[in-house]
């Protein structure tokens, strides 16, 4: 029996509330050997309160040793198997701009991007322009026809878009086109197999397209291409858990991640206060909560530690007027490490926080890797987390006789 089987035979209605809290890249690493790690050195009385109050531990995303993308390090914390559910970024993104993805269509994440005079790329996110640019840039490419095929170009945030090719035949099992480093051209789209190719030429004949319209362009002068994805069937996650569930994400990613398991989508605003309003206005209307904080990532992936430090402090300051609703669940994670000394995703396992009145608690007293790695959870897989949320509301029956 799978463990979305068995939670559905067990599970039971009983009015509580669980709320997740989903800093992104959350884990870190020490800049120097023997330091402290961008968690451990900020300064976080509000989450030690919570764990000195709860139980915590690590949870690993995917395997040991596998660094998650954003993808399924959150499918993991919804209780999907990362291993089973493979969901392309595209789509994700498609779907957090409520884009209509249909059955003939693959979505793609764009990232814009600067290249030198040879085309090396200098810079994979092209300075981080502002969401306004993107847009007015999105424009310029919707002009881009290929025969054989309907283009769509939509804008994300800042150096973000969305490209859905529709045609007959196409695949998903294309390469992206971004090599992940600066210093080295975008890689050339290929296919895995026929319908594949084909998306990857309508790919390549956009690339070429765009690079075209971009030429003049300042920062923004090429675009890679991400996470090539149709879309796929997966169970909800009110069939699963019984749960009517909201999510409060500001970034639109995140928001297709909670879509794509049927979550509702709220107005989270644009701020971490504008989610915990939004929260408290909701609290009556839904069981389970998921707030995604997104700014520990990208401060991480950009390398700057005391900015890192800073995000952290501000997550903290949340957490009262959180508390103060009193969930009966209050769950506090990351859906993957970004240490700043890596600039990227790792395979560290996370720190997790699980705060309720029926928890064990343990002798951990701060909320940090170090300490994590003795609290009462130990080390788990991302996937269980939810099933753990479950019982500790009190909404999973006995198995068996």
């Amino acid at each position: 029996m799978s463990l979305h089987k068995l939670i559905q035979e067990l599970r039971e209605n009983n009015g509580s509330k669980i709320v997740l809290l989903v800093a992104d890249g959350l884990g870190g690493l020490p800049m120097d050997p023997g330091g402290k790690t961008e968690l451990e050195s900020a300064h976080t009385p509000n989450l030690d309160d919570l764990v000195r109050d709860g139980v915590c531990g690590l949870s690993t995303p995917v395997l040991p040793g596998i660094a998650p993308g954003s993808g399924p390090g959150h499918l993991a914390l919804f209780g999907y198997d990362p291993l089973e559910w493979r969901i392309g970024r595209g789509i994700l993104e498609a779907l957090g701009i409520n884009f209509p993805v249909g059955p003939n269509d693959v979505a793609i994440r764009g990232n814009f991007c600067t290249v030198d005079a040879s085309g090396k790329i200098t810079d994979r996110r092209a300075g981080r322009p502002s969401t306004e640019k993107c847009i007015e840039v999105c424009a310029k490419l919707k002009s881009i026809k290929i025969p054989g095929a309907e283009i769509f170009v939509e804008p994300v945030k800042e150096h973000r878009f969305v490209l859905v090719i529709r045609a007959e035949g196409l695949g998903d099992a294309v390469n992206d086109t971004d090599p992940q480093a600066v210093g080295v051209k975008p890689l050339v789209a290929k296919g895995a197999d026929a319908p594949s190719q084909k998306t990857a030429d309508l790919a390549n004949a956009f690339l070429a397209q765009a690079a075209k319209l971009l030429a003049g362009e300042q920062g923004i002068n090429m675009a890679t291409l991400r996470g090539f994805a149709k879309n796929p069937a997966i169970p909800t996650f009110k069939d699963i858990y019984g749960l009517n569930a909201l999510a409060l994400a500001v970034y639109p990613m995140y928001r297709g991640l909670a879509r794509l398991v049927n979550m509702e989508i709220g107005d989270a605003g644009s701020t971490l206060d504008d989610q915990v309003e939004a929260l408290t206005k909701a609290w009556n209307d839904y069981d389970f909560f998921f707030l995604h904080f997104k700014y520990t990532d990208s401060t991480g992936e950009d390398g700057n530690f005391p900015g890192k430090v800073e995000m952290i402090e501000k997550l903290d300051g949340a957490i009262p007027k959180i508390r103060a609703l009193k969930p009966d669940v209050f769950l506090v994670t990351g859906d993957h490490s970004t240490p700043s000394k890596l600039k990227s995703h790792s395979w560290h396992p996370v720190p997790t926080i699980l705060q309720a009145s029926t928890c064990r608690t343990d002798r951990v007293h701060e909320f940090g890797e170090s300490q994590c790695l003795a609290g009462g959870l130990g080390q788990f897989e991302a996937k269980y987390l939810m099933s753990m949320a479950m019982a500790h509301a009190g909404r999973l029956g006995k198995y068996g006789a």
